[in-house]
């Protein structure tokens, strides 16, 4: 059983100033880091750091429907939790495409502006994954949120990979290879957010259904009416 940041059995759904607070200073980082990383990515020519950087403008939005989620009715936040979901899958298939194309287009990126930038994306991430940690284990709402910022984290360090691969092999085949990786996390991660929100949806449909029960008794066969 999944336990809150509070330490309580019922799992955490975000509904405290203290997640808030969090929430928004995550917001602000991603928001920076895509400016910074996407102008990087066309000049240095990296497949990696463009994936990268729409990832930390994806984050941005979700954070902030997150935001709009919290303290609302159960079928909001999973709502909520599913766009997430479906986001990290269209950027996930995204990534896929684009590494497709360039395999036909194949480019030598700057491994020298592939790691300082990444670098930077992952000091970001990693205050990220920080400043979120005491918050991973709630509801799909939240957990999407700790998922996304961990995935950053992980991107960053492959990003550093690729980086290296560039540079030793003076090839644009690590780029590529690490922008399938990510987006291969992307996608597996949508897959366990779908998977929450859906027993979420189940759980909540079938609680309406035996309060509609409880509140309806059905009379008697046999009983008369004075």
């Amino acid at each position: 059983m999944s336990t809150s940041c509070c330490g309580h059995d019922s799992q955490f759904d975000g509904a405290s100033d203290a997640f808030r607070r969090a929430l928004w200073l995550v917001i602000a980082i991603n928001a920076f880091m895509f400016l910074v990383e996407m102008p990087m990515g066309f000049i240095g020519g990296s497949e990696a750091l463009k994936a990268d950087s729409l990832d930390f403008l994806g984050d941005t939005f979700t954070y902030s429907i997150s935001l709009l989620v919290i303290g609302r009715a159960l079928i909001w936040r999973t709502r909520a939790a599913i766009f997430k979901g479906i986001t990290l899958s269209l950027m996930g298939f995204w990534i896929l495409a684009s590494a497709v194309y360039h395999i036909f287009i194949l480019q030598v990126p700057s491994a020298q502006i592939m790691g300082g930038v990444a670098l930077a994306a992952l000091a970001a991430n990693l205050a990220s994954v920080f400043i979120l940690y005491r918050f991973r284990n709630g509801d799909a709402n939240v957990r999407s949120v700790w998922l996304c910022s961990r995935n950053d984290a992980i991107g960053n360090i492959a990003v550093l990979g690729a980086a290296t691969g560039v540079w030793v092999s003076n090839t644009g085949w690590p780029d590529l290879a690490v922008a399938g990786i990510m987006a291969s996390l992307f996608l597996s991660s949508a897959l366990s957010i779908f998977r929450q929100s859906v027993a979420e949806m189940r759980s909540l449909k079938t609680s309406t259904q035996n309060t509609d029960g409880h509140d309806h008794p059905r009379p008697h066969p046999h009983a008369t009416i004075e």
